[in-house]
């Protein structure tokens, strides 16, 4: 099955530690993220990201997002590896769902997504996805 999803989701907290490297303008943070998913996927996430934040602010973060929740009538979980940045004002936001993450109804989920920051601040998501 190929499939495309979309949707929104809202940030229901963000907490971040004392940055662990520290040099000059530049700064490397942990921080776990909480999120609400909405639209073709309805669950919830944990993201453990690191974080680059340089003179110009936000520059790029990785990290591993673990989602429960049910897509496309689907229920189940898998894990989203994430690869973020910005330059000179361009954003890209790119999810990668890691192999043999998928359990339950979603075992077999394969697939990469984009996140897009609106003006607002909000996010709107989306993932094309192959499924057994």
């Amino acid at each position: 099955m190929n499939a495309i999803a979309a949707g929104t989701f809202d940030i229901d907290a963000w907490d971040d530690e004392k940055p662990y490297d520290e040099r000059g303008d530049r700064k490397l943070t942990k921080v776990r993220v909480r999120k609400t998913f909405h639209g073709d996927l309805v669950g919830t996430s944990v993201s453990d990201l690191i974080t680059v934040e340089t003179a110009g602010g936000p520059a790029a973060y990785v990290g591993v997002e673990t989602v429960e929740g049910i897509l496309h009538g689907r229920e189940g979980s898998f894990v989203l590896q994430h690869s973020a940045g910005s330059d000179e004002g361009a954003q890209w936001l790119r999810w990668l769902i890691v192999p043999t993450s998928g359990t339950g109804e979603l075992k077999g989920i394969r697939g990469e997504g984009r996140i897009t920051a609106r003006p607002d601040g909000s996010h709107e998501w989306d993932l094309d996805y192959t499924l057994d």
